[in-house]
């Protein structure tokens, strides 16, 4: 068990350390397949860019399609000041609050990588009296450059352009205490449990009594990840993705979520009873919640039209969509109902 979970926080550094904005997803699939063959699978590509792997089971007509996403907050371009400042538009659900003064790298599409960081219009306390009272939003943010540039057109210069993504600095660490602190833990946190899943059923060579897929979607933060690619013979969509942790919630971050209803709707009443069950049988320490705003990729394969149960579970997370924390005991706690539902 510690080898897996040591595992698990190696992928979740790898993968926090690849900058994959919801749109901008290629260099961090490209990691995964690799990682999946180096494991002994045969991962392929979707279409849409994400990463399905087969990771056997005997039952093929009864299977089950564990979904997570490596897809993440963001933003892009939008327009190139004549200050040679960059406005830009969120990618999912980036809120300007929590990106203010962070830093941030500019990609773009053929003439490499700028820094900057993401600031208030007039970020000078000392010059701007509206600072305290000016509401954040993406309308009065703008992205500085590290670059000496004073006009649109030496931004142009550089080879930037409107379009071009902006990855925001995850500033990811590990405590002593065991804390997993980063953004973007929200969901590749729970991408690396799948992995360390995966890896477990290889390294013991247990075939499970279903057949099982991982899915790793790649647009997932604007609501289709999970709309494509469930194989023939898939009954249940199971999502792992980040427990909420918050106000009116029980879960915290030492915990497995299982998610009862989010606002899609409820989930699956016999798979969310058989997860309660197993997590009670195999002793876990287990939260049952109700997500006010939250939307998953199991839901958005009901949305496409898929006959199947689902569900949602995850290690908690505090401060989603913001700079996030888990903690070790919620990732042993996730994987752990993961090999007792499954084997």
């Amino acid at each position: 068990m510690e080898e897996i979970i040591k595992y698990i926080l190696e992928q979740v550094q790898n993968l926090l350390a690849i900058d994959s904005p919801t749109g901008y997803t290629t260099n961090v699939t490209d990691y995964l397949m690799t990682e999946y063959k180096r494991l002994g699978y045969t991962p392929q590509k979707t279409v849409k860019g994400g990463v399905l792997t087969d990771l056997g089971g005997k039952e093929t007509d009864n299977a089950v399609l564990l979904e997570a996403h490596v897809d993440t907050l963001g933003a892009m371009v939008s327009q190139i000041k004549s200050n040679g400042h960059l406005a830009v538009s969120p990618l999912g659900g980036m809120n300007a609050n929590n990106a203010e003064a962070e830093n941030c790298r500019i990609i773009t599409r053929f003439n490499g990588i700028y820094e900057g960081t993401c600031q208030l219009t007039d970020a000078s306390i000392h010059v701007n009296g509206k600072y305290d009272e000016t509401s954040r939003s993406f309308d009065v943010m703008e992205i500085l450059l590290d670059e000496k540039v004073s006009s649109r057109e030496d931004v142009l210069a550089l080879g930037i352009m409107e379009g071009d993504i902006v990855a925001f600095e995850p500033r990811s660490r590990i405590t002593k205490s065991g804390y997993i602190k980063s953004r973007f833990l929200d969901d590749k946190l729970s991408a690396s449990i799948l992995l360390g899943y995966a890896k477990y059923l290889k390294e013991n060579q247990i075939t499970p009594e279903r057949k099982i897929y991982q899915h790793l979607t790649v647009y997932e933060e604007v609501g289709h990840g999970g709309a494509a690619s469930v194989p023939q013979g898939v009954t249940e969509l199971l999502a792992v993705d980040m427990g909420c942790v918050g106000e009116g919630l029980n879960c915290h971050e030492h915990q497995v979520s299982i998610c009862a209803k989010d606002s899609g709707g409820p989930y699956s009443y016999d798979l969310v009873s058989q997860l309660i069950a197993v997590a009670k049988k195999e002793n876990l320490d287990f939260a049952v919640d109700v997500y006010p705003h939250y939307g998953s990729d199991a839901e958005a394969g009901l949305r496409a039209g898929y006959d199947v149960r689902h569900g949602l579970i995850g290690p908690g997370v505090y401060a989603s969509h913001g700079y996030e924390r888990s903690h070790v005991e919620g990732v042993k706690n996730t994987f752990l109902l993961l090999k007792g539902y499954l084997g």
